[in-house]
């Protein structure tokens, strides 16, 4: 006969309490509904169809925009039971969960294959399938009714947005908030994908060099994860995770010694969704930065609108007082920047493209529409200063010579000209797929020229004659995924040494040495050239397509048209 001391069989009542009193608080925490359905409307996707499940709160009142929680591979059975006792507690705010799996393009026929997409949407960088949740995915889960005949509406802010997933659902994840922080602005991963399967592997980098987003993010994974031909999961999140830390994100972590499976991802989701929600509703803030964009960067200046609703925009130049000028290609106008708006200037630039201020004063532009280059006085006024090729983009150094570049007569094989102070033009090098930007550095001894079709600047030796040597692919750019090539178009050097490249991600800083050290993206994602302006050449000009932004930097332009000088040495 089993006997039990008194103390013991109060402490199994005690527990029998507990366990009766935590069974009646599950009972009494309102438990949400849940919905299924199919989409297959997909534009950003053609052809695929996926099932989407939705959950939503019991204190959804179908009238005011609830926050959002997207997971990739649909939905998992533990977020509900989370989110019911969350926000039952106020511990989140009232969300709706959206699980949604990867598309698949039926097969042709009985006897082949469906199209797979789920690793080409999820570990694929670049913004598609952000775009696929903002535009196409989250606006039809808008068209349904929840339970109850209440209304889905979702908010829009990307502060009320958070996304999770696991394995390659988790770099999708965190893509989406990197390509889209106004979208989503928190994530959850666990066992992350971050390796070389469609180059998720250079995240790490990518953190430390852009400008931070305003993102919050959570990790979770085991050292005995993945190990495979793609790379090593563990060391991976490790990695993402020192990256994030490293440029001053808000990134919070659970590792163990788990396995690639989502078992653990369980265990850790009420807490990580406990702190990616923790002081809502103030905004997520953005990472502090490497130590390389704090020297470039001043807080709180943010980019500003100088014009907009143009053409195309290009050739921004400045003059010794500090004023902009710059050109909308497409209308055939040049533009002054008078207190901070543009004025028109030149209304026929002869479709002015790549330009510069000489030492003379006079505004030197390549006239496309006549193959020339014009100077124009502070009057509006034009004279001929050379002719003989359409050119693009050129730069006029302090000894009143001119190099351009002209991509468009024979293509892959652009070419380069001098000008001399006289006018008289000559061909200094040939063999660049696209020749676009060009600039030299502040002592002028070297011609740096940005093959657009490459992610490659070229950077040569200038002669005592004008002519070229020891031409060498010298900075190296970085390229979005979905593109071939970086798109390098104007550049500009700074007094430190430091040569800005305007890219198709953004403004790629880089040192002498020939290294990208910081990204700067515009607001609108585009920018074809840059100028230094102000009274004290601190003021970043860039063109954007249709729009020209300025933004007050620490550092101040070198302008060609003035002294060389000699910056310090790089670190090498």
């Amino acid at each position: 006969m089993l006997r039990c001391s008194l103390p013991l069989v109060i402490a199994f009542a005690v527990v029998a309490l507990g366990s009766a009193q935590d069974a009646k608080q599950a009972d009494a925490v309102p438990k949400g509904d849940t919905f299924s359905f199919t989409f297959d409307k997909s534009k950003v996707f053609p052809g695929t169809s996926r099932n989407v499940t939705v959950y939503v709160p019991k204190q959804y009142d179908g009238k005011t925009p609830a926050c959002v929680y997207v997971n990739q591979d649909g939905l998992p059975g533990y977020v509900a039971p989370t989110f019911d006792k969350l926000i039952a507690e106020k511990s989140m705010p009232i969300t709706i969960a959206i699980g949604v799996t990867p598309g698949v393009v039926k097969s042709a026929n009985k006897d082949a294959l469906p199209r797979f997409n789920r690793s080409y949407e999820y570990d694929g960088l670049g913004g598609d399938y952000a775009r696929f949740l903002v535009e196409e995915l989250l606006p039809a889960v808008e068209t349904k009714m929840a339970p109850g005949d209440r209304k889905i509406v979702l908010s829009q802010s990307g502060n009320d947005r958070a996304i999770g997933g696991a394995s390659s659902g988790a770099i999708a994840a965190f893509t989406a908030a990197w390509e889209r922080p106004k979208d989503f602005s928190r994530v959850f991963s666990t066992i992350g994908t971050y390796v070389g399967l469609r180059g998720g592997d250079v995240y790490p980098t990518l953190i430390r060099k852009f400008e931070p987003k305003p993102i919050r993010v959570y990790l979770q994974d085991g050292s005995k994860d993945n190990n495979a031909w793609g790379g090593d999961w563990w060391m991976a999140n490790q990695t993402i995770e020192r990256a994030l830390v490293f440029a001053g994100y808000e990134v919070s972590h659970s590792w163990n010694d788990g396995g690639h499976d989502g078992s653990l991802a369980a265990k850790v989701f009420p807490d990580a969704t406990k702190w990616l929600w923790e002081g809502y509703p103030k905004p997520v803030k953005a990472g502090l930065g490497s130590s390389q964009l704090k020297d470039i960067l001043i807080p709180g200046e943010e980019w500003k609108l100088v014009g907009e609703g143009y053409k195309f925009t290009e050739g921004p130049a400045t003059n010794a007082k500090g004023e902009v000028f710059y050109n909308d290609v497409g209308n055939s106008k040049i533009y002054k920047v008078v207190e901070g708006k543009a004025v028109e200037f030149i209304a026929d630039s002869k479709r002015g493209d790549g330009q510069r201020f000489g030492p003379d004063g006079k505004l030197y532009t390549n006239a496309a529409a006549i193959s020339k280059i014009l100077a124009w006085d502070a009057e509006g006024k034009s004279t001929e200063f050379a002719t003989g090729f359409k050119g693009n983009d050129l730069v006029v150094l302090h000894n009143g010579a001119i190099y351009a570049t002209d991509p468009f007569e024979t293509p892959n094989n652009s070419k380069v000209y001098y000008v001399s102070p006289k006018g008289e033009t000559k061909v200094v090098d040939t063999g660049l797929k696209f020749a676009n930007g060009i600039t030299v550095s502040p002592d002028q001894t070297l011609l740096y020229v940005a093959d657009s079709r490459s992610h490659w600047v070229y950077s040569y030796q200038i002669t005592a004659d004008g002519t070229l040597a020891y031409k060498q692919k010298y900075y190296h750019l970085h390229v979005h995924d979905k593109d071939d090539d970086s798109g390098a178009d104007g550049m500009r050097a700074d007094r430190d040494g430091r040569l800005w490249v305007a890219t198709k991600v953004g403004l790629q800083v880089c040192d002498q040495a020939g290294r990208v050290h910081c990204i700067i993206p515009t607001p609108n994602g585009k920018v074809s050239n840059l100028t230094f302006g102000g009274p004290d050449m601190d003021v970043v000009y860039a063109t954007c397509g249709d729009k020209v932004y300025s933004r007050k930097v620490k550092v101040k332009g070198a302008n060609a048209f003035e002294a060389p000088f000699q910056p310090k040495p790089p670190r090498l």
